[in-house]
């Protein structure tokens, strides 16, 4: 896997979110923040979810402490706050990833978990394993904006590929 992928990724990642950001804005407030059957329990809780598994594997990635957060932890409060902060973290992400070479790539990220326990796992596959999250997590939006009657928008990766014209040549 060249870092070209995880660049890719990463564009699909901020582009997907914002598609997703847009359509929880034609939810109500009460809608976007409404209790349902699912893992985090709204709209609000699954993408204040996502934001949080990103801001400590990014950490990690960087070399520093991850902050200390929940994984359920709220960050924003509100809609807006959430989508600026995530496409501040989108950004972030993006630049983070145009910097590795594929020798960083091969290299080991050692890493604690919250538990503390000690990690050894080349970057290449945590990478794959942040991306993987974010899709499954955006998958589980996307079925919370079906419930709400909300037509949810499509985030797959074919498509943004088509629209960006990100495929490499063949």
């Amino acid at each position: 896997m060249p870092s070209d992928y995880f660049a890719i990724l990463a564009q699909h990642s901020a582009w997907a979110n914002r598609r997703l950001y847009q359509a929880c804005e034609s939810l109500s407030t009460a809608d976007y923040l409404r209790e349902r059957a699912s893992t985090f329990g709204s709209l609000h809780g699954t993408l204040n979810h996502i934001l949080v598994v990103e801001r400590i594997w990014i950490a990690r990635i960087e070399g520093r402490t991850p902050p200390p957060l929940e994984e359920n932890q709220i960050l924003y409060p509100d809609l807006i706050g959430l989508r600026v902060a995530c496409l501040a973290e989108d950004e972030r992400l993006r630049h983070l990833i145009g910097g590795l070479s594929e020798t960083t790539l091969d290299q080991s990220l050692n890493y604690r978990n919250r538990r503390g326990d000690r990690y050894e796992t080349p970057l290449r596959f945590v990478l794959a394993h942040l991306f993987d999250h974010q899709t499954r997590c955006r998958g589980e939006a996307v079925a919370l904006l079906s419930q709400a009657r909300i037509q949810p928008p499509c985030l797959e990766l074919l498509v943004f590929v088509r629209e960006a014209g990100a495929a490499p040549a063949s």
